[in-house]
């Protein structure tokens, strides 16, 4: 069964909070986006306000930061279950995965929508638990389905397939009722969804795109 996480990407912790209480008792997993301004043109939240968020539910940070490892132990801080660092502007890949490692957390490695997956380090993907492809331009909510990133999630399947990897793989980015289906055909394991869980009834909406995924008539 494909993971729908639910996507948080605000600048208002209240409305973090309130989000954070809704998906309460309905998900194992959220993903919080975490952008400093420098990677993209859009600032949210920092990871030390959830310092002491009473709550159960395992919290994933994407970072679409300039130097993710400086990130990591406000992420800790933060109550982080699994970081995950985008590539980009990220200088050392073997430091970041090492640094996690540390910390004793799950590590994922992000792939924005330009990125190829041959820009990973071969090296360390054996040691990735999720690598995240984006199917939108990274940094804002609302946009549609990219479909450069179906390729990325062949290959990634196939590479995982090929050489045992155990990495699950996500899409993060304008999935809908149709897309969703697609992905996890190709061999998406978690889906990353924002404004379109959000708007209306949580519960109902991850029923839908549950049964979307799976092609169970609504």
């Amino acid at each position: 069964m494909i993971q729908i996480i639910p996507s948080i990407l605000t600048n208002n912790p209240n409305e973090l909070q309130e989000k954070l209480t809704l998906c309460e008792g309905l998900v194992e997993r959220v993903s919080i986006d975490i952008i400093d301004g420098k990677f993209a043109d859009n600032k949210t939240i920092d990871p030390i306000i959830l310092f002491d968020l009473d709550t159960s539910l395992k919290i994933d940070y994407q970072l679409m930061v300039y130097e993710p490892v400086n990130w990591i132990e406000r992420c800790v801080r933060g109550q982080a279950d699994r970081i995950i660092g985008h590539i980009e502007q990220m200088s050392d890949q073997v430091e970041f995965v090492g640094k996690v490692q540390e910390v004793g957390l799950s590590i994922g490695l992000a792939l924005d929508i330009e990125t190829s997956v041959a820009k990973i380090d071969p090296t360390i993907l054996t040691n990735l638990d999720v690598v995240l492809v984006m199917s939108v331009k990274a940094g804002f909510g609302g946009q549609e389905f990219d479909k450069r990133a179906i390729n990325k999630i062949r290959e990634l399947d196939e590479i995982r397939a090929r050489d045992d990897s155990p990495y699950r793989i996500q899409d993060d980015g304008g999935i809908t009722l149709e897309s969703i289906y697609n992905v996890h055909k190709i061999g998406v394991d978690e889906v990353s969804i924002g404004r379109k869980l959000f708007d209306g009834d949580l519960a109902k909406n991850l029923a839908k795109f549950q049964k979307a995924a799976h092609n169970i008539k609504q």
